[in-house]
């Protein structure tokens, strides 16, 4: 699932595990509130620990961009596994400029 910590500005969410389309709501829902109450200059989602991510993990990455975007942060994307960069490179999610 997710670890939300908070230091200097940053919320970093390390995310383990699987994510598909029945974690990816609850996954969203903590970023999102956390997002909403501390205001993070820059979000950071780590995928270091993902063993398996389906088309729900790029709308995951995708809602977190627009909403800490609205919020007036940024947002990196860092650690992803070699066996995920595929599904990162053919979703697009590098024209957004956030891996890391």
């Amino acid at each position: 699932m997710v670890d939300l910590t908070y230091s200097n500005g940053a919320l970093t969410a390390r995310l383990y595990g699987e994510i598909d389309h029945h974690i990816a709501p609850r996954i969203r829902s903590e970023i999102d509130m956390k997002c909403e109450s501390l205001r993070p200059a820059v979000l950071i989602l780590d995928f270091k620990a993902v063993s398996f991510m389906d088309s729900s993990g790029i709308g995951l990455i995708m809602g977190r961009y627009r909403c800490i975007t609205l919020l007036g942060g940024r947002m990196e994307v860092v650690n992803i596994p070699p066996t995920l960069a595929k599904i990162f490179t053919l979703s697009g999610i590098e024209s957004l400029g956030v891996m890391k």
